[in-house]
């Protein structure tokens, strides 16, 4: 059981509906250790891809993205959820559905931040139905841009966007994949990174 998984297993909350409440070390109160952590081994793991660029969606993702950009001493790029007056000349513009807030959103990214000559490797927090990365993933090739990579924090294993993203040809590294919960029992069982199969249980 790797360090991620074993913080979520212990601070962790399963609750109704497919949600895994991480809000006390992920996304809402951020522990920066931990998250260090989660930018060494990301370098680990994109070590090979010359990666000029971070991209991520707000809000949640930003933490998680800016620590790891620190690894590839690169900027980060975030997806916004609503124009505002900040935001000057042409954008690219794609539609993400969330599963958190079950809602459709638009998310925009200036043009003068993305282009052809970037190498970009896409970090989040959670991959549930894919929607999110879907959107990111379009915005890239709008842009000309090519994706080296796709980091995640959670990916929820027995959803369809983890399957659908690699089907895709995308090298899609997610640190710890949730293969089953249950809110009445608090039981989580994880996905054994070195069989990808497997799982591995454990009660909160």
């Amino acid at each position: 059981m790797n360090f991620l998984e074993e913080r979520i297993m212990q601070d962790g909350v399963v609750k109704e509906g497919n949600v895994l409440k991480v809000d006390s070390f992920l996304n809402h109160q951020m522990d920066i250790d931990l998250f260090n952590q989660m930018g060494e081994e990301f370098k680990k793991r994109f070590a090979d891809k010359s990666i000029n660029k971070i991209l991520t969606i707000e809000a949640s993702g930003i933490g998680i993205a800016c620590i790891v950009a620190q690894y590839f001493q690169v900027p980060v790029v975030f997806a916004k959820k609503s124009k505002s007056i900040n935001i000057e000349g042409e954008m690219y513009v794609a539609e993400v559905e969330s599963f958190t807030h079950r809602c459709k959103n638009q998310v925009i990214v200036s043009k003068k931040f993305l282009g052809p000559d970037d190498h970009v490797l896409i970090i989040d927090d959670f991959l549930a139905n894919g929607c999110a990365l879907q959107g990111l993933i379009q915005i890239v090739q709008s842009a000309g841009g090519t994706v080296e990579g796709i980091g995640i924090a959670i990916e929820k294993g027995f959803q369809p966007g983890g399957r659908m993203i690699r089907n895709l040809g995308y090298q899609l590294e997610s640190l710890a994949i949730v293969e089953s919960m249950d809110a009445t029992t608090g039981n989580i069982c994880f996905r054994d990174s070195s069989q990808q199969e497997k799982g591995k249980s454990g009660t909160l």
